[in-house]
C-alpha cells in the first residue's frame, strides 16, 4: 500500500473562497487601484513585494501566483487601457517587462515565459482599471491536476523568497 502525500496551500483558501486577504491591506483612494496604492503605500517594498520601480512604472508580485515569480509590470499612474499610455509610460512599461522577464530567466532558469496582458473585464483582468503585464517563468509540465482536481496551485517558494531572487537578478 502507497502512502498518500498531502500538499498543504492553506493561505490560498481565503482567496478561492473570494474572502479578503488577512494581510493588512491599504485604503484605495478615489480614482486609485489596489495597485496604486500598494505603489505608494510608503510601505518597505520588501513588505509590498515591490520589485522594481521606475519614473512612471513599477514591477509587483502577484500574491497570487500562477507559479513562484509570477511579476506583474503595470504604470503607476491607473490606466486601464494601452491606448491611454502617454509616450513615456508605453516604453517604460515594455522596458520594464523586458526588464522583468530577464530576471526571471537567470533567477528561474525555465523552460519558457509567459508575458500577457488583459484589457479589460471580459478578457480575464481581475483588475480592469488599471493595466498590467503578467510574467511569468514556465516549464514543461508544471501544470497538474491539482489545478484542475483541487482548484489550488502548489507554489514551491513563498513571495518573500520569490521577491529576494528577483531582486539578486535584476538586470542593472
Amino acid at each position: 500500500m502507497s502512502r498518500l502525500d498531502h500538499l498543504w496551500a492553506g493561505w490560498r483558501q481565503a482567496y478561492l473562497a473570494g474572502e479578503q486577504d488577512q494581510r493588512e491591506l491599504p485604503d484605495i483612494p478615489a480614482g486609485g487601484s489596489i495597485f496604486s496604492a500598494i505603489e505608494r503605500s510608503g510601505l518597505p517594498d520588501e513588505e509590498t513585494f515591490v520589485v522594481a520601480r521606475g519614473d512612471t512604472c513599477f514591477v509587483l508580485l502577484n500574491a497570487y501566483p500562477y507559479t513562484s515569480g509570477h511579476a506583474m509590470v503595470l504604470p503607476k499612474r491607473v490606466v486601464g487601457s494601452l491606448a491611454d499610455l502617454t509616450e513615456e509610460e508605453h516604453a517604460e512599461l515594455w522596458l520594464m517587462v523586458r526588464a522583468t522577464v530577464t530576471a526571471l530567466e537567470a533567477a528561474y532558469e525555465p523552460g519558457g515565459i509567459n508575458v500577457g496582458l488583459n484589457q479589460g473585464r471580459a478578457a480575464g483582468a481581475g483588475v480592469p482599471e488599471h493595466l498590467h503585464v503578467h510574467c511569468l517563468p514556465r516549464w514543461s509540465g508544471d501544470t497538474n491536476f491539482v489545478t484542475s482536481v483541487a482548484g489550488a496551485r502548489v507554489l514551491p517558494e513563498a513571495l518573500n523568497d520569490s521577491w529576494k531572487r528577483l531582486r539578486e537578478h535584476w538586470p542593472a
